[in-house]
């Protein structure tokens, strides 16, 4: 199984603060460019940075944040 963002979930919640996938990127001490992955669906979110990302989003579930999905 792999966990992905719901990246419209985050989309929506960086335009309600009007803020940018950049500024993400440096909250979650990430680069600009792993960030771009991580809402494409390229990369997977690693457990720390899981908890990292939860951590910026407090208040939220697990559930509300990300999806897992069965491999293949």
């Amino acid at each position: 199984m792999k966990v992905y963002l719901k990246t419209n979930v985050i989309q929506k919640k960086l335009f309600r603060k009007n803020k940018s996938q950049n500024w993400l990127a440096e909250q979650f001490g990430i680069t600009s460019g792993y960030m771009s992955q991580l809402m494409d669906g390229s990369r997977n979110p690693s457990p720390v940075l899981r908890v990292r990302i939860l951590k910026v989003f407090r208040g939220h579930e697990f559930d509300e944040l990300f999806v897992i999905k069965e491999n293949g």
